[in-house]
Order: structure tokens, then C-alpha cells, then sequence
């Protein structure tokens, strides 16, 4: 059976060069061909040896995910459908700015966590995407670009896992897809621009600091635990003093000197003074050490299964003037790519559900939630 290189990062590209009798520059080269220069034809590899190129056609080759479908925003995003097999598919989407390209990128097909404002857990969950099917969503982006753009140049600086899918919860494939972009022969990204974003998952955080410790945002999305028990089911398993001791520990190992905190503002739900000023007791702790962190504010995207209405301009304006005041640095995410469904939280592929989400959620509709401050 042949083996599709994009699963193989540096090292095990290079083992399986040694089992075709070649050395390690080989696989160097080969790495080199692929992900800087997006080759998938063995023969246009031109200083790879005739013979390593015909053993390389017997056993490998370099396929991207299909393309189902691409959509460009008004503001220059760009979303694309992947076919991942088995009726499932699941979305990347390319955000770019005046100094920065970010490609956000998924690694699950659907989500078992099940946040109650993500159109992707209400989705439900099919299975893990492979190392392979990780980084064919990137190695098609950037390589995609390049040709639109007319320029050999990078194009995607900035990788954030924070498409469709829980990265902790499929780590064994999440790491050497990590360790591909950040390869200087692969795409040379600085780990402090590659963010892994996860809903809690303490003992894996812990194992992605001595692995492949990268840029790490939390969604946090609530102050207390009887709240994120309900908008983050994960919370009941994880509850915020496990999580929070796990994010002091992971800064000790972290490429940058803060976590971020992702918040959804949800209106009337998460969004009140209290609210923001149980946030600062939270990482400011009157007895304890303090959490070097930031605030990023997203707006919520409605969408009818969830119930849920996204907070006023006024009132998330207020709430991040309250954290702001407390010292904490707090940014209010611009909704980028909603006229095509790209923004954060919307994203919904098309997944084979094998977790009943939709029964679940309908059930959890009907509970009222209390307000907890």
C-alpha cells in the first residue's frame, strides 16, 4: 500500500527514506519539495536521484483533500469545503490582514465537546482527521495562494487550530502535523504563530508543553463553574481551578509569556459586569498566583439550533472596558467572513454524526439557564 508523505513529518520521512536504503539529506530534500515548493510529482523533484524517484512512485505520493467547495468573503476571506471521505467534510478558512496571514485550520471531522454556541459541536462528531489530512489543509492553502497571487513568496504566516474539532483530543496526530509547519524544511512558521486553541483538555495541555509547546488560547467562555458546565460541557470533567493551574504550568514551557482566553459573548448570558469582574478574581486572585493571560472577545454568530443571542456593541464594549481597567490586556475579535458562514463558531462542514448531538442539544434547549454570579 502506498503512503501518502504529507502523514510524515521530518523524522519519519526520513525513516521511511531509510527503509528504501536512502539517507536522511534524501528525505531532507524530498521534505523540501513538498512543503516549501508544494511538488506532488516525483519527476519534477530534479536533484532527487532517477532511482529514488522511480522506488518513491511504487510506494508514496502527495495528494491534497479534495475540494468540495471554495467561497470568498467581501473582505477577502476564503473558505474551503474539504472531502475527508465517508460523507464527511470539514472546513479551513484563510483570513487575511495588512500584516498577516492565517489560515485556521481543523483537525476532527465535527466535535464531541458540544459548546452550546459552536455550530460544529451541535454538529456532532464523526471521527479524528489524520497527521496527513492536518496538514493537507495547509499544504493546499498556502500553495493555492501562491499561484493566485503570482508569488513565491509565504503567504500563510499564522496557523491557529481553531477550525472544526477539539486539537487535544486527536494529540497523536495533532503533534507531528504541529512539528511539520514549524519545520524550518517545511514551512518555517515561529511557534509563537502557531496556536493551538482547546476547550480544556488538562493532561493533554500538559503533554503539548514537553512535546511541541506552541501558542495556547483557552476557551474560556465563562467565570464560574456552574456556567461552563453548561456552555462548555468539558468543564464538568476539567472544572476551572484544574484548568487554570494547568495554564500557569503550561507557561512555564509557553513561546509566548501569556495564555489567551478565548471569550464568546453571549447576551444576557456571560456578559455582565459581574461577570467580567469574577473574570479578574479569576486570573488576578487575591491569594494565589496571578495568570499572565489576555482577553480575546469574540462576538457570537447566531445560529438557529443554539438558542443563544450575541451580546451588544455597547455591552461588550463595557465588559472589556472592565477587564481593561483591571490591567488585563482585552482585544474584541472583528468578525471576519460571516457573509459566507467562516467566522469563529460557524464552522459545520458536513459530518456523520455518531454522537446524536442533535438530540442531545434539542434536550439541553429545553434548560433554562440560570444566571450564576
Amino acid at each position: 500500500m502506498r503512503t501518502n508523505l504529507l502523514e510524515l513529518d521530518l523524522d519519519g520521512l526520513a525513516d521511511f527514506c531509510g527503509q528504501l536504503g536512502e539517507k536522511r539529506f534524501r528525505a531532507t530534500q524530498l521534505f523540501r519539495w513538498i512543503h516549501q515548493r508544494g511538488a506532488s510529482d516525483f519527476d519534477a523533484m530534479s536533484d532527487l536521484a532517477v532511482a529514488l524517484r522511480t522506488k518513491l512512485k511504487g510506494c508514496a505520493f502527495v495528494q491534497a483533500l479534495p475540494v468540495i467547495s471554495e467561497h470568498v468573503s467581501a473582505d477577502g476571506t476564503v473558505k474551503w469545503l474539504f472531502d475527508v471521505g465517508d460523507g464527511n467534510a470539514v472546513e479551513s478558512v484563510f483570513i487575511p490582514e495588512d500584516d498577516r496571514g492565517t489560515l485556521c485550520v481543523s483537525s476532527q471531522a465535527g466535535c464531541a465537546v458540544g459548546c452550546r454556541f459552536c455550530s460544529t459541536g451541535h454538529q456532532g462528531f464523526s471521527r479524528n482527521l489524520t497527521t496527513g489530512e492536518i496538514v493537507a489543509q495547509l499544504w493546499f492553502a498556502e500553495h493555492a495562494l501562491r499561484k493566485r497571487l503570482a508569488t513565491q513568496s509565504r503567504v500563510i504566516s499564522n496557523v491557529v487550530m481553531m477550525g472544526m474539532g477539539e486539537p487535544l483530543q486527536n494529540y497523536t496526530a495533532l503533534v507531528p502535523a504541529l512539528r511539520v509547519m514549524l519545520d524550518d524544511h517545511g514551512y518555517g512558521l515561529s511557534r509563537r504563530r502557531v496556536t493551538v486553541s482547546t476547550s480544556g483538555v488538562v493532561p493533554m495541555m500538559d503533554r503539548l508543553s514537553q512535546d511541541c509547546p506552541v501558542a495556547l488560547a483557552v476557551s474560556l467562555h465563562a467565570p464560574n463553574d456552574a456556567l461552563r458546565d453548561n456552555l462548555v460541557p468539558l468543564n464538568r470533567k476539567y472544572p476551572l481551578e484544574e484548568l487554570l493551574d494547568a495554564c500557569r504550568r503550561y507557561l512555564e514551557h509557553a513561546p509566548r509569556d501569556f495564555i489567551t482566553f478565548e471569550y464568546c459573548m453571549l447576551d444576557g448570558v456571560n456578559d455582565q459586569v459581574e461577570h467580567a469582574r469574577q473574570l479578574i478574581a479569576l486570573v488576578n486572585p487575591a491569594q494565589g498566583v496571578p495568570i499572565r493571560c489576555k482577553f480575546n472577545l469574540i462576538p457570537f454568530n447566531p445560529f438557529p439550533a443554539s438558542g443563544l443571542l450575541r451580546s451588544p456593541s455597547a455591552q461588550v464594549a463595557m465588559f472589556a472596558k472592565v477587564l481593561s481597567d483591571a490591567g488585563i490586556v482585552t482585544t474584541v475579535r472583528k468578525t471576519r467572513g460571516d457573509d459566507i458562514d467562516a467566522a469563529c463558531g460557524q464552522l459545520a462542514g458536513d459530518v456523520k454524526d455518531r454522537t446524536r448531538a442533535v438530540e442531545r442539544m434539542a434536550k439541553q434547549r429545553t434548560i433554562v439557564l440560570k444566571q450564576v454570579t
